[in-house]
């Protein structure tokens, strides 16, 4: 058993200070260790904002998103092992001592090893729709906010596809490709803390641009990827008829106005209705488990109008941009020795 290389992408958060100050006053490592920060600042003329004295190794990235950060880090790494840390999370005092564990506990088969991640919630009263979509990250299959892997495996694999731009879908793809090349994935003992990070009312209108992403995976692994990928059953069906519902009204209704026939105008009638159970379906879908305040129930029926109409243009867009995609390629990278990762 060799070292192990922690590696953290950064947007410059405010957040990175303490995940490093927790690791420098934490609980050692048994195993040798380095912290290599990946600067993926798209501005870098202001400085991070790391403990004085922190011991790492600073790397810059290419802005390119957090699967070409990741990339850029475990290449730049040093160990045999690749732990993987979003810039947001707070290990426990005793993580680095458990990572070590969960590794040297790993038999030869294991490509990765994957932290317990908890996302703490108001105890006073329901989570807003927001919190508990960061909650389900508890709960989430191999995501890299705590996933160690072996650089060997990583190598293999080609690393994480830079097609897939956001946090999101990136590291379950990656996660895939590792078990098809035949390595053993589990979960292992040490914990974070991923704290609800502020957002604004229209995150989950912004958030839509991952079905582009969603496209290329259906489009490289058929439309069981989702199973394929641990992915859960998402709202895209329901999504696309409420969309085309609300099309149908648009058209009728434009048509009942040119020509004033009856039939044009019942058409609009219905294809509206349906629209509108739609949206309420979806609406009450999201307000029932929050805490159903004014600001909650008017965000959610705002956002529940228009993201099924924005989820049905993004899946189109990267369907049409990655109609003729293919497998992610080798890399070439090559893999550690074992003298040198004993290095």
């Amino acid at each position: 058993m060799s070292g192990v290389s922690v590696v953290v992408p950064t947007l410059g958060r405010p957040s990175l200070a303490a995940l490093l100050t927790a690791l420098a006053g934490g609980k050692a490592c048994p195993l040798p260790m380095e912290i290599v920060v990946v600067d993926d600042r798209p501005d870098r003329s202001a400085p991070l904002p790391i403990p004085p004295g922190a011991a790492m190794t600073v790397t810059e990235g290419r802005a390119a998103g957090p699967a070409a950060a990741r990339n850029v880090g475990w290449r730049a790494a040093r160990h045999e092992w690749v732990a993987f840390l979003d810039d947001d999370v707070l290990p426990d005092p005793d993580w680095l001592d458990r990572l070590g564990a969960d590794l040297s506990r790993a038999e030869a088969h294991v490509g990765g090893v994957q932290g317990n991640l908890r996302v703490p919630l108001p105890p006073d009263r329901r989570p807003t729709d927001w919190e508990r979509v960061t909650a389900g990250l508890a709960g989430g299959a191999w995501i890299t906010a705590d996933m160690a892997y072996r650089r060997a495996a990583l190598a293999r694999a080609g690393g994480f596809d830079e097609r897939l731009p956001r946090a999101f879908r990136e590291d379950a793809e990656l996660a895939y490709r590792v078990r098809r090349d035949g390595w053993t994935l589990r979960r292992g003992e040490r914990s974070v803390t991923h704290p609800v990070r502020p957002e604004s009312p229209w995150v989950s209108v912004r958030t839509q641009r991952g079905n582009a992403d969603d496209a290329l995976l259906r489009r490289l692994y058929g439309s069981a990827w989702r199973a394929a990928l641990q992915i859960p059953p998402g709202r895209r069906t329901r999504h696309a008829a409420v969309t085309v519902a609300g099309l149908a009204a648009l058209t009728c209704g434009l048509a009942a106005v040119t020509t004033r026939r009856r039939a044009w105008t019942a058409g609009a009638a219905l294809a509206a209705t349906a629209w509108a159970a739609g949206t309420a379906e979806f609406a009450a879908a999201r307000i029932a488990p929050g805490p159903r305040d004014p600001r909650e129930v008017a965000t959610m029926l705002v956002t529940s109008a228009v993201i099924p109409a924005l989820a049905a243009a993004h899946w189109l867009r990267g369907w049409w941009r990655w109609r003729a995609a293919g497998p992610l390629p080798a890399t070439g990278v090559r893999e550690l020795t074992s003298a040198e990762a004993r290095r």
